[in-house]
């Protein structure tokens, strides 16, 4: 995959002398080529599988979805991992801002302290002189809004980066949150509008996205609008309440749901109960994989477990998966 942005009109004439396809716009008005040969090659499925090196990326490419021209998202940006078994190829990076910071100007402060004492986060403290904890500070507004002397005004702060990356079964947009940052929700949104551009640019069927664990903003974000959520839970009560939490938030967006068991051999009970969870939610669970010492083995050499050992039985349970689930649609 050979995608471009050109960020110049003189840029955007080079590329398309070279014999790249220009595709669409971004909103900051830079233009998106693909090369023409790539193009090509994309629009036949024979030639998708010929460019895959050898059968076991065949098969992991059809675990991925990319036999019917899939886009990856990893929705997970707190914590982002697919990176480390997929190790993308960066093409683009972009910085990611979720939010303002309060800066006061020292030189129109006349000292009032009408700021720090509307503030509802302790982010403005006097000491001398009136000053805001940038990592307190929530950027809501309303000390700049309360200063009599606008002496407070709002900057844009930088919460992460984005990326398009292309990897060995297709594009992949992935985002890395910074230390302690928030907008988590925003940083999701902004990976899964990426890869719906790209999907609909370059005529992709799906769009496969890694979720984040739990319930709270950054999982609402991934699930709203997805045609299939695939809830792979353990067997622990930890897990069986997460999974209880997902799917009563999966039918409140009407997303059809479907389970897989993961380690389903570690506690049989638990096990039962996820059945009888998804049975009463019209979730069917699909599979079960049981513990498998190839998956440790496999991250450990940074691969997945269908590269380090097509026949492991995760990986035959794997395989399976992607069939029920393309099998459903």
């Amino acid at each position: 995959m050979k995608r471009k942005v050109a960020h110049s009109e003189e840029e955007r004439k080079a590329f398309i002398a070279k014999g790249f396809k220009e595709v669409g716009k971004e909103e900051n008005g830079n233009y998106v080529f693909w090369s023409n040969k790539m193009t090509d090659i994309l629009s036949k499925r024979e030639m998708e599988v010929f460019e895959l090196q050898d059968k076991k990326n065949v098969e992991i490419a059809e675990i991925l979805g990319i036999s019917e021209k899939s886009v990856l998202a990893d929705n997970d940006v707190d914590a982002a991992d697919l990176h480390l078994v997929l190790k993308p190829e960066i093409i683009e990076k972009h910085e990611f801002s979720g939010g303002n910071v309060a800066v006061i100007d020292q030189e129109k402060c006349i000292s009032c302290g009408k700021c720090e004492e509307l503030c509802h986060f302790d982010a403005i403290h006097h000491n001398d002189i009136y000053l805001i904890d940038e990592l307190s500070c929530e950027g809501c507004g309303l000390c700049s809004l309360a200063c009599p002397v606008e002496a407070i005004s709002e900057h844009e702060v930088i919460n992460g980066n984005w990326f398009v990356s292309e990897t060995k079964t297709g594009p992949m947009v992935h985002a890395l949150l910074g230390v302690a940052e928030e907008n988590t929700g925003k940083l999701v949104t902004k990976v899964r509008k990426t890869a719906s551009g790209i999907a609909s640019q370059e005529k992709y069927d799906k769009i496969l996205a890694d979720g984040p664990p739990g319930t709270g903003c950054p999982v609402i974000a991934s699930l709203s609008g997805v045609d299939l959520a695939v809830i792979v839970t353990e067997p622990t009560v930890s897990g069986v309440h997460d999974l209880e939490r997902v799917l009563k938030l999966a039918k409140h967006f009407r997303v059809e749901s479907k389970v897989v068991i993961n380690k389903a051999d570690l506690n049989k009970n638990q096990a039962n109960r996820i059945y009888n969870l998804a049975n009463e939610s019209g979730a069917e669970v699909i599979a079960e994989i049981p513990f498998d010492d190839n998956v440790l083995n496999a991250l450990k050499e940074g691969k997945t477990v269908i590269e380090y050992n097509d026949q492991a039985p995760a990986s035959k349970i794997i395989k399976e998966i992607y069939k029920k689930i393309v099998s459903s649609e």
